[in-house]
């Protein structure tokens, strides 16, 4: 769950850098097929720093949280697959959800709530785990999780 936020969080990142940066290229007076291939690759380059810095700071959250709540297997958070899980113990639910988070559209609804149940282990309000649906405070909710007193 946590593991495929960031990873939906670059593709969307890289998207729209597609969709931003083309149309801006082409109205440079560049035509789409002369669109520069150092442009492109820059591009690409760009947004690779950009997933790779996100997903260190949500490993990094996901191990903070992980240590402050006395979860067994910190590491766990820097292996894709197993930092769900990972999640999945922090939140103290059952590892059957992990199936859970495969489904398109479900997945949603189990991330919100493994997020809130990771909030309520943190000693938080349970609504924070509901605000990791918002755009850029959903970026910041892990951080704080991690890092608050």
């Amino acid at each position: 769950m946590k593991r495929r936020a960031p990873v939906l969080k670059g593709i969307c990142l890289l998207l729209a850098a597609f969709a931003v940066l083309i149309p801006a290229a082409t109205a440079l007076g560049f035509q789409q097929e002369e669109i520069p291939t150092g442009f492109l690759g820059a591009m690409v380059g760009v947004m690779f720093l950009v997933f790779a810095v996100l997903y260190v700071y949500f490993s990094l959250a996901l191990q903070t949280i992980a240590k402050k709540t006395n979860t067994e297997n910190a590491w766990l958070a820097w292996i894709p697959i197993a930092n769900v899980i990972l999640m999945l113990n922090i939140a103290k639910k059952p590892l059957w959800w992990f199936i859970l988070c495969l489904i398109p559209f479900v997945n949603i609804v189990i991330t919100i709530i493994v997020w809130m149940a990771i909030a309520e282990a943190r000693r938080k309000p349970g609504w924070w785990g509901i605000l990791l649906i918002v755009p850029v405070v959903g970026l910041i909710v892990p951080g704080y999780l991690a890092w608050s007193d």
